[in-house]
């Protein structure tokens, strides 16, 4: 189980505070993916999101990499708001997806020079960033591989390598193992906690369970757009007299729609 060492007293990299995304459903009218969370994640800390698919990850995440527009609330990365200052927000994070496509005609070293280019790295520094990179992701293997000829694998190193190439405090993952095959996941999760030692900010969303127990300083348990409950896992089993980190998620996701069908029949 991970356990922070980050001081309490550091400034928080990340904070959120209230946010909530609203959308109109023709049926259901007013529907919020996002439902009014607060959390606040550091430096040299792994924050995770857990939560089932369709629980509001991805739209929190969305809207911390400035892809969506809160509709309440406010979110800073890095001191910068995602709404006033979209563009500094950007030049301090690294966003992967859990869908990030690699492109068939180009090579791994290709690809994430590119991307190096966009964040307007200097050539010098782009290329010694490369190489440190490639050796560190043990990539030079297939850096001249076009992404059409790249396994599973090869593609999602890839595309965490364009994602730590600039070199930002803050990174985002979300569910960056889904779909692959148990030994590429290991490789993706130590890499993140590698990252973890170099001092950066990371959100980490997943639905694994395992992944939250062996990667996370902290945690937060959301649900249809609402964080039900946050902390570290020992602070969890503590207040909820639950050791089983599986059995308290299934727990509160009971108690939660049963609460929320009960003040909808009242």
């Amino acid at each position: 189980m991970a356990t922070s060492t980050t001081p309490a007293d550091h400034p928080p990299m990340i904070r959120v505070e209230n946010l909530a995304k609203e959308f109109s459903d023709l049926k259901r009218g007013p529907v919020f993916a996002l439902d009014h969370v607060s959390f606040d994640v550091r430096a040299g800390e792994i924050y995770g999101l857990l939560g089932p698919n369709g629980a509001g990850k991805t739209t929190c995440l969305r809207i911390l990499s400035t892809v969506l527009k809160p509709t309440h609330g406010r979110a800073l990365v890095a001191g910068y708001d995602v709404v006033a200052h979209p563009e500094h927000v950007r030049a301090n994070i690294g966003f992967m997806s859990n869908n990030t496509g690699i492109y068939d005609r180009m090579t791994a070293w290709e690809l994430v020079e590119y991307y190096g280019r966009l964040y307007g790295l200097e050539e010098s520094v782009l290329q010694d960033r490369l190489e440190q990179i490639f050796s560190t992701l043990q990539m030079n293997e297939f850096r001249d591989m076009l992404g059409s000829k790249m396994s599973t694998g090869m593609k999602q190193k890839v595309s965490i390598a364009r994602t730590i190439v600039h070199d930002p405090p803050v990174l985002i993952f979300d569910e960056p193992t889904s779909g692959l095959d148990v030994l590429v996941a290991r490789a993706v999760l130590q890499t993140i906690e590698s990252l973890k030692g170099q001092g950066k900010c990371i959100i980490f969303s997943t639905h694994i369970m395992r992944e939250v127990e062996k990667l996370c300083d902290r945690v937060a348990i959301i649900h249809k757009g609402r964080i039900l409950a946050s902390g570290t896992l020992e602070e969890l089993a503590d207040r909820y007299n639950e050791p089983d980190v599986e059995e308290l998620f299934f727990e509160l996701i009971r108690r939660h729609d049963e609460q929320s069908l009960a003040e909808a029949e009242a």
